[in-house]
């Protein structure tokens, strides 16, 4: 096994600690995203969110995150979605965040739910408790910030129908790589 392969594969056992899954955890998330500066706002303005408690991610020239997560419409549990990424480039390290998709409207809502929804290209860089990103893709651009999960502060506004914030958990990443992301929807039984 190639050791770029080994060492990828060892930053992402030290991330995932970061990734359990407990009761009270899309809770716990939602209440930093009510509490964060204008991310509290989207909640009573938008049709819709999925909320991804925990998304860890690691790379070594090859990187790749994962997050699993539950999505609302209007207020209501409708079922679950997963999150894969994988980039390529300059990008060394680990990291966990949360990450929550706000549904401007029905639309908007439908596209993210009618199976397999991508976001584009990207560049990132995240400290341990703060993150910055910019992201462009084939269907515009936006940026943001974040600190961590106790001092969090989100200002954003919707594009094209979504808003999207995140706040880092933990880990350190310097990346400048691109790559998508890739979710997939599962509507409750």
């Amino acid at each position: 096994m190639n050791v770029a392969i080994r060492a990828w594969f060892v930053l992402l056992l030290l991330v995932l600690p970061f990734g359990g899954s407990w009761a009270g955890e899309y809770e716990d998330t939602i209440k930093v995203f009510t509490n964060a500066g204008e991310s509290g706002d989207f909640f009573d303005r938008s049709y819709g969110y999925a909320i991804f408690p925990t998304i860890a991610k690691a790379g070594i020239g090859i990187g790749g995150a994962h997050g699993k997560g539950k999505v609302y419409e209007q207020g209501k549990y409708v079922g679950d979605t997963s999150m894969t990424q994988v980039t390529i480039g300059l990008q060394l390290g680990g990291q966990a965040y949360s990450q929550i998709i706000f549904f401007e409207d029905k639309r908007a809502f439908e596209e993210f739910t009618s199976g397999n929804f991508e976001f584009g290209a990207q560049a990132t860089a995240v400290a341990i408790t703060a993150g910055a990103s910019a992201t462009a893709s084939t269907s515009g651009s936006s940026t943001g910030t974040s600190g961590g999960k106790n001092d969090a502060n989100t200002k954003g506004k919707y594009h094209k129908g979504l808003a999207v914030f995140t706040v880092a958990k933990g880990g350190l990443m310097y990346e400048a790589s691109i790559g998508g992301q890739k979710y997939e929807y599962k509507a409750k039984n």
